[in-house]
């Protein structure tokens, strides 16, 4: 990880980590926030209390939500993945880049990975969101923290953990879905998410679907204690 990091800022300047950071933050800004609004919302359709919650109700709720958001926000992964992948070979804009995408592939090459994105974004959902509720709900009712900024912070470092590892192996081959257009033209490596996991272990070994899975941590390890502290702090505003 670090000598990928460090060959990128040697031969492509420090700006090349932060390639895609438009899509990203579009992304982000549209996928948090229907995520987590669809998945507070089914939770209070099954239950009122925080304490009445069982796992699964909130892992349903989790894939519900993650499945829908993930769909709606698939374009800025699209172009985000593509942006990195290419680096300082990516020519335009971010608005000029989905009209680009659209004119030469259509709507398909906007939602290009669609299906392997929303399973991702299932499981992902799926474990974080419940990860984090059940062991705040534990650290709450056992009297071991209160509902603090500590058990903010030990809940959402537990769930970007639990995340990281149950989602890294469809990580791989959805990254590799989305931008197999990019390198190898019209032909496609992987029919499906579940094609691409089986050839990817079969023509790499099981630690394949693994790979990355440390700079993948670390980006969702930080990004969850860093959200849901201040999802919780928002939540306490008078308003």
């Amino acid at each position: 990880m670090f000598h990928a990091l460090f060959r990128i800022c040697r031969e492509e300047g420090g700006r090349a980590l932060y390639s895609g950071i438009a899509p990203a933050l579009l992304r982000q800004a549209s996928y948090g926030t229907i995520k987590i609004g669809i998945y507070q919302s089914l939770k209070r359709l099954f239950v009122d209390r925080m304490e009445d919650e069982t796992l699964l109700i909130n892992v349903i709720c989790g894939v519900v939500s993650g499945v829908i958001s993930s769909a709606l926000a698939n374009p800025t992964d699209v172009l985000k993945i593509r942006m990195q992948a290419q680096g300082s070979l990516f020519q335009g804009g971010m608005i000029g880049s989905f009209i680009d995408i659209y004119q030469q592939e259509g709507t398909r090459g906007l939602w290009r990975g669609v299906v392997p994105t929303a399973q991702r974004a299932a499981i992902v959902v799926g474990v974080e969101l419940p990860v984090y509720d059940i062991t705040k709900k534990h650290l709450i009712l056992s009297g071991l923290m209160g509902d603090t900024i500590l058990a903010h912070f030990v809940s959402s470092f537990t769930c970007g953990l639990a995340g990281a590892i149950a989602s890294n192996p469809v990580d791989v081959v959805r990254t590799r879905m989305m931008n197999q257009r990019a390198i190898v033209g019209s032909t496609e490596l992987y029919r499906g998410t579940l094609d691409g996991l089986v050839k990817t272990w079969k023509s790499e070994g099981f630690f394949a679907l693994y790979k990355g899975f440390w700079p993948n941590w670390l980006r969702l390890g930080p990004w969850n204690i860093i959200f849901f502290i201040t999802y919780e702090q928002l939540k306490r505003l008078p308003f």
